[in-house]
């Protein structure tokens, strides 16, 4: 997909365009870590989530479990997002406390292994939205370029006809899909028996996510007779994997896809291919800063808080440089990620 014109010759300046934003961002003290903050954040998400479990222990055998389960979606989300700040070190600067608090919000809580998408996540920072560099696009049950839709086969090419469809429904088992690649992470080797994913703590993140899952399923089976405990389970583990999509997908999908040939330097490579969702701090608190897309893969260790102050700065910076910035409401980013979907599985379905 072409990069598209700039609105207006960049103005000229010494240094590196970045470099000049950077400067414009640590003078406003944007890169400051928030540690006030971050301690009332992680007090009152551990908080709601201790205390929802609480509750599906004390409930019992009832069917007003599958409401909580949902609630638990909600809650689970907000911890896996502190999760994510604590991979970018926005809460610490240095890696020990980030790796602490990553290991018990991913594996120990949510049952992600952090070193896994601390991974692959930082090959989706470097290139994003590249793909043969970025693994986000790359193919899979969903495809994003017309030359993915055309190589696919079988049932996988009826899903890539109709994937703008099924994207919300696939979300449901994101979930799931998430768990097992945490697993196959921590255990995959490569045919000369080195491990597939790097992982500095292997043993721990195993004995951790064996941890969570077995308290998952005691604590349920033991307050629920096991129909309720089974749909606890699904009603929870499906919403919370579609909560996580919904927080992701706006932030990149259906934004231009640089290739090998595309010369960007980092800033234009990571503003041109991420887009801002508009909203209130409601909006901040249930997408985790992600709406601010941004400005957060312009400085990843930027703490969230700061997001929303950094935002005028680079937007006008964007401006001065003739830079696109790409900024829509919640509504409209999902449109906008639906419509590439559709318009990717279009040479199928000539």
């Amino acid at each position: 997909m072409a990069l598209g014109a700039v609105a207006e010759p960049p103005v000229r300046r010494r240094g590196s365009d970045y470099a000049q934003l950077s400067r414009r961002i640590s003078q406003a003290g944007l890169l400051e870590r928030r540690p006030g903050w971050y301690v009332t954040r992680i007090v009152l998400t551990l908080g709601a989530f201790v205390a929802g479990w609480v509750a599906v222990f004390l409930l019992g055998d009832s069917w007003w479990q599958l409401p909580l389960a949902a609630l638990m979606a909600v809650a689970t989300t907000q911890v896996a997002f502190l999760g994510h700040d604590a991979g970018h070190r926005q809460m610490f600067r240095r890696r020990g406390p980030s790796e602490v608090v990553g290991l018990f919000a991913g594996n120990a809580a949510v049952g992600l292994s952090y070193g896994w998408w601390v991974d692959k996540h930082n090959r989706h920072h470097a290139n994003p939205n590249h793909e043969d560099e970025d693994p986000d696009v790359g193919a899979g049950a969903l495809v994003w370029t017309p030359e993915q839709a055309l190589e696919t086969r079988g049932i996988g090419r009826w899903m890539a006809k109709r994937q703008a469809y099924l994207f919300f429904p696939m979300l449901l088992l994101e979930g799931l899909n998430l768990h097992v690649a945490s697993i196959r992470a921590i255990i995959g080797r490569e045919p000369n028996g080195g491990y597939t994913v790097p992982m500095r703590h292997r043993a721990v993140e195993a004995a951790l996510l064996v941890a969570h899952t077995a308290a998952y399923v005691a604590l349920l089976l033991a307050v629920m007779s096991p129909v309720k405990a089974l749909l606890f389970a699904v009603v929870h583990q499906a919403l919370w994997g579609l909560y996580m999509g919904c927080a992701f997908a706006p932030n990149h999908k259906g934004m231009p896809m640089p290739t090998a040939e595309d010369e960007l330097d980092f800033l234009r490579k990571q503003v041109l291919t991420s887009r801002n969702v508009r909203g209130s701090r409601l909006v901040d608190t249930a997408l985790g800063g992600l709406n601010y897309q941004i400005e957060h893969h312009l400085f990843p260790n930027m703490p969230r808080a700061n997001l929303r102050r950094a935002q005028p700065i680079v937007r006008a910076y964007c401006v001065e440089q003739g830079i696109p910035y790409a900024e829509t409401g919640l509504v409209e980013s999902y449109r906008q990620a639906l419509a590439h979907l559709h318009e990717v599985g279009r040479p199928l379905r000539g």
